[in-house]
């Protein structure tokens, strides 16, 4: 049986689990995140921010109480709460393990993205780029025409992942983590409005989709 995840707008009841993943995904980061500064960014109409959560223990059983299957409703209708044709339920607080964390700032037509991370447990099964998706969608969705970001010259991975999605490198900040006082990359997208992005977006989500059937 796959496991239910869910991407949902964060609210103020994960900043616990979100400070956890931070210090975990970003363990050299400085400052160390807190909970008063996620708090005030959930109230920032500039900032959109999103989770990525699956069932605690209770997998099995909350499984059996759902009343659509995954593939009936899209992304967007469990992230922006939209009405989907069947009833459905997502898993109480208490039961919702916090996983993966992203959030963007909406300036004009750009959204630049500011953190996007995952608990180390999870790495390595499609769910980082499944975030990276979302984040896509929600960018969208908000009707920007551009996506940026900031990403350490070190971390190969994840430049080659956004490079995948038509990321490209278009500068660098100096000194840009406090840590270590490494460079950072700033990459950002074409258009993700234009009609080549938009078809080919949705042919790396079909491709996703394929490769990673247990996490839809």
């Amino acid at each position: 049986m796959s496991t239910s995840y869910y991407i949902r707008p964060m609210e103020e009841r994960d900043i616990s689990q979100a400070i956890d993943i931070d210090n975990e995904a970003f363990p050299t980061q400085w400052p160390r995140p807190t909970y008063s500064p996620y708090k005030s960014e959930l109230k920032n109409r500039l900032a959109r921010y999103i989770v990525l959560t699956k069932p605690r223990d209770r997998s099995d059983q909350l499984e059996q109480q759902r009343s659509i299957t995954r593939d009936e409703q899209s992304w967007f209708s469990r992230l922006f709460n939209l009405k989907p044709r069947h009833s459905y339920t997502l898993p109480p607080s208490s039961t919702e393990f916090v996983i993966g964390i992203a959030g963007i700032w909406l300036m004009v037509d750009e959204a630049h993205i500011t953190t996007i991370g995952l608990r180390n447990d999870f790495r390595g099964q499609g769910l980082g780029e499944l975030l990276l998706i979302a984040t896509i969608e929600l960018a969208q969705r908000l009707n920007a025409n551009v996506i940026t970001l900031e990403v350490r010259v070190s971390n190969s991975i994840a430049q080659s992942l956004y490079r995948k999605y038509r990321f490209q490198e278009v500068g660098r900040r100096l000194r840009y983590y406090s840590d270590n006082g490494e460079d950072a990359l700033i990459m950002t997208t074409t258009s993700i409005k234009s009609p080549q992005f938009i078809s080919y977006f949705q042919q790396l989500q079909n491709e996703h989709r394929r490769k990673c059937q247990n996490l839809y």
